[in-house]
């Protein structure tokens, strides 16, 4: 084999269609969870029930957090071809130019705006058509909702009212302003970067994908990666890579990949039993996400909102035969359909707050039921500051990880949080959506002392978790700006744990841009190996 790719999510995905695209090249992808048929996946609205059932999930929590009044957050990632594009909210988003020009004065040459901007246009079939911004050809499928809500409309209204700039295309020319998202959709269906990537290829025959494949390790021989050992069916079983091992489980699963294979912080390998293969301290650090907050509005009486009343299962049971048959209707919803993006205080060079306006009630992050009809708001930090690691907290490869995002340890992300809310409210409060007599049910909630309280009691991750293996050339970062993990050879990591900083937005756009921009450097390299070997044999 030439390739071993572990994780078959987005970046996964992205390689693996990428590199087998060489008839010469063999390529194996492993993942741990099942093959993507279930009904809830490619329904758009089925994520309001995979939430529930945490289907397809690995449903971690992380550890305690202290500025959470030690609560326990929750971390969903897909357990399923797509990876987390499966059971996302399936929002496209960027981030924004500049989190990209950081990236590369930081020292990670080729990795700045103007460098990945072609690689988001290659990977991007955007319904709108091709522009400076946007792609046409590339397999990842980008389109308008179809049949956006009309509170979702209300909101870009409302926000308007507020002062915003509307914006009709936040990966446009400008991040800032609001409006509805667009989204991952194909034919009324999820399109998962597995369903756009992945599935048209599995007949190739130099492809092979196996799921139910739990990797517990790399295999490390004289300083180089040369396999993964992975558990099937209770069996361990090992497959070979010629040429790299390729690490794309995630910012959570990767690091802990990694540590179960003794290249780590070497204090924290021995304490686990775990012998020192390769010191490299960085590895689980630098962990961190968007930390966010949701108001809830109770909007009696609304039933094109989403909620659980008679009249709204009666709706949701003709909008479900409707989606059968015809691929249309409220089903086709992603629930977080409008958002914005937003500076806190003037004169900022970006937008530093975004909001996700939500069709429905969703108390506790969609985890706990509630009767009645009304809409959400998100408001998150996009640059947060605290940092925190993901450490094992077992030598077991099948346990599940210790997470530690360290969300609002820093008092400035606590701040922000606080003036994002404020703003969040009072856009909310203007008369496009104030005159469907809806309550908020924070309303009690009024100082900044009682809005700071009341984060801490509710707050958590948006589920962007992001530099566990973080890119750079300092004593504390995992890979190069080739993706090569500093020290070893034949081992790169290809997924958000790389990521220097998080971009501000959403993460899913981001990551298969990663992954084309790996698949560029390992096609580059190939081609590089092989002018050296014919001028070898001409020598």
């Amino acid at each position: 084999m030439d390739y071993v790719i572990v994780g078959a999510g987005s970046a996964g995905c992205v390689l693996a269609a990428r590199l087998s695209e060489d008839p010469h090249t063999q390529v194996t992808l492993l993942e741990a969870g099942p093959t993507d048929h279930s009904p809830l996946i490619h329904c758009p609205a089925g994520i309001a029930l995979m939430a529930r059932t945490g289907q397809v999930n690995w449903g971690f929590e992380t550890v305690p957090q202290a500025a959470l009044n030690g609560r326990r957050g929750y971390q969903p990632r897909g357990k399923v071809l797509g990876g987390s594009s499966s059971v996302n909210a399936m929002i496209y988003t960027r981030g924004h130019p500049s989190d990209y020009d950081a990236w590369a004065a930081a020292g990670n040459a080729g990795w700045g705006w103007d460098e990945v901007l072609p690689l988001f246009k290659l990977a991007e079939h955007n319904e709108r058509g091709a522009d400076a911004f946007h792609g046409a050809r590339g397999p990842l499928n980008v389109k308008d909702l179809p049949e956006p809500n009309p509170f979702s409309l209300a909101f870009v209204e409302a926000g308007v009212q507020a002062g915003y700039p509307r914006n009709p295309d936040f990966n446009g020319i400008e991040q800032e302003g609001v409006g509805l998202y667009q989204v991952t959709h194909r034919n009324g269906e999820r399109c998962s970067v597995a369903k756009a990537y992945l599935t048209p290829h599995l007949g190739r025959p130099n492809l092979h994908v196996i799921t139910g494949a739990h990797a517990t390790r790399v295999l490390i021989e004289g300083g180089r990666a040369v396999g993964v050992a992975y558990v099937r069916d209770g069996r361990e079983e090992q497959v070979r890579a010629e040429r790299e091992v390729l690490l794309c489980a995630g910012a959570l699963q990767s690091p802990q990949l990694l540590l179960l294979s003794g290249i780590g912080p070497g204090e924290h390998l021995r304490q686990h039993g775990i012998a020192v293969r390769h010191e490299l301290p960085g590895v689980g650090g630098q962990l961190h996400d968007h930390p966010d907050v949701v108001q809830v509005w109770d909007v009696p009486g609304a039933r094109e909102l989403f909620g659980l009343s008679p009249a709204g299962a009666w709706r949701a049971a003709r909008g479900l035969g409707q989606w059968r048959r015809e691929r249309t209707g409220m089903l086709t919803t992603n629930f977080a359909e409008g958002g914005a993006f937003l500076r806190s205080e003037p004169g900022l060079s970006a937008p530093d707050l975004q909001l996700h306006f939500v069709v429905g009630m969703l108390v506790n992050h969609g985890r706990s039921t509630v009767w009645g009809h009304g809409f959400s708001c998100h408001v998150c930090v996009l640059r947060p500051k605290s940092r925190g690691s993901v450490r094992l907290a077992s030598a077991d490869p099948l346990a599940a990880p210790a997470i530690d995002p360290a969300l609002l340890s820093d008092p400035e992300d606590m701040r922000l949080m606080v003036r994002g809310f404020r703003q969040m409210r009072e856009l909310l409060g203007h008369p496009a959506l104030a005159q469907h007599g809806g309550r908020e049910r924070s309303a009690a909630v009024r100082s900044d002392a009682e809005i700071e309280a009341f984060i801490r009691r509710y707050a958590d991750a948006i589920y962007h978790p992001v530099g566990s293996c973080r890119m750079g050339s300092g004593a504390q970062d995992v890979v190069d700006a080739q993706l090569r993990v500093h020290g070893l050879a034949g081992l790169r990591v290809v997924d958000a744990s790389i990521m220097p900083s998080v971009v501000a937005g959403n993460t899913n756009a981001p990551v298969v841009m990663i992954a084309e921009k790996a698949a560029q450097m390992l096609r580059q390299g190939q081609a590089a190996q092989a002018r050296e070997a014919v001028l070898e044999d001409v020598a």
